[in-house]
């Protein structure tokens, strides 16, 4: 393969320069009759959905040509990484690969028996939820995933899926196993047992009160808050109104502080990432309106652009920018992103491995 040749601003840096690609990485070694591709643009190290779905829609898993159909909407918007954070599809021929993103695969949510989504996850009881844990981690690439809460039919509300010692000696077979979890949180009750026990992540956390996202800062728990998704709350509140009225005021509630929980998060320090909850019923390809979801609840361009890309990157294992020898996964923009983030959703080059995937007319 010739090489490939780049010019423009290069983010986040900012600098103007020549970017080569050879052999699926960046250089900055002047490569003679290298292929130029651009002369002007922005150059974003590739997107990352951190909170994606990849094998799943609403009724469980998909077979394989839809799982491509995803993988490459995703791709064709310049997410060029998964972190796929529970699937009930087998993804790993996508690994293979080498046109589709790159994925970071967890294996199935673990969930408590009748208490979350039918066919979405595997379901255990707490004398079981360890052992599952193991499974899990065993088959993923590092991480695993709980359904931390979920409402409750006999108490008629949202409720913790596990007691805490199960979730403890879950976090701790997890770290044995090498593997990192995260967990699906909601509310508040679960949140303490969460924290106390190590985890590494958790997922929406619109029930964050201000010592979880103080011990959060301290101990290195990201957060990925899944805008999009937390704005559903109040059509699960209407859902579960006739039913069980004391869940839909908890989910009122819930909506009603999303901005408080995710700003008081920020401001603590703790480290966002962006999350499209692409699968079940969100749509593939569309991080960038989960970045604009993100600003329009106050928290900085800058910040979001960069839990979007480059500081994604490098929490999940990937160099962090287009230094020399780093993988060849980015975009090419027509705009600066700082002064518009909707051009995030408009790229007008994406190369993946060091190679053109994907161009707008």
């Amino acid at each position: 393969m010739s090489a490939l040749r780049f010019t423009g601003v290069v983010l986040p840096e900012r600098e103007t320069r020549d970017v080569y690609v050879v052999d699926g990485h960046v250089t900055y070694e002047p490569q003679p009759g290298a292929d130029t591709v651009t002369r002007a643009g922005w150059l974003l190290p590739g997107l990352v959905d951190a909170h994606n779905h990849l094998g799943l829609e609403d009724g469980g898993a998909v077979p394989d040509d839809v799982v491509e159909q995803q993988a490459l909407a995703d791709r064709d918007a310049g997410i060029l990484l998964l972190r796929d954070c529970g699937s009930p599809a087998d993804t790993r021929w996508v690994q293979q690969r080498d046109d589709l993103p790159r994925l970071i695969r967890f294996g199935r949510h673990i969930a408590r028996t009748r208490r979350y989504l039918r066919d979405y996850g595997v379901e255990v009881e707490p004398e079981g939820l360890s052992a599952q844990v193991a499974l899990e981690a065993s088959g993923s690439d590092g991480w695993i995933k709980l359904v931390g809460d979920w409402i409750s039919r006999e108490d008629g509300d949202l409720a913790p899926s596990f007691p805490v010692e199960a979730f403890a000696d879950a976090i701790a077979t997890a770290h044995a196993h090498g593997a990192k979890v995260t967990a699906h949180c909601f509310g508040t009750t679960v949140l303490q047992g969460l924290l106390d026990a190590g985890i590494d992540c958790l997922e929406h956390g619109t029930g964050l009160e201000p010592e979880h996202v103080e011990q959060m800062a301290a101990q290195g728990v990201a957060l990925v808050p899944t805008v999009l998704q937390t704005e559903k709350l109040i059509g699960f509140a209407d859902a579960g109104r006739e039913r069980f009225p004391a869940y839909a005021r908890t989910m009122e509630h819930l909506h009603a502080r999303r901005r408080e929980a995710l700003m008081s998060a920020h401001e603590a320090g703790v480290a966002l990432y962006v999350g499209s909850d692409g699968g079940g019923s969100q749509r593939h390809g569309v991080l960038v309106e989960e970045v604009l979801a993100m600003a329009a609840m106050g928290l900085p361009a800058q910040d979001v652009l960069a839990a979007a890309s480059w500081r994604a990157r490098a929490w999940l294992g990937l160099p962090d920018g287009l230094e020399e020898g780093a993988p060849a996964d980015f975009v090419v923009l027509d705009a600066d992103p700082l002064d518009d983030l909707t051009v995030l959703g408009r790229p007008s080059v994406v190369v993946l491995r060091g190679r053109v995937v994907a161009r707008r007319p």
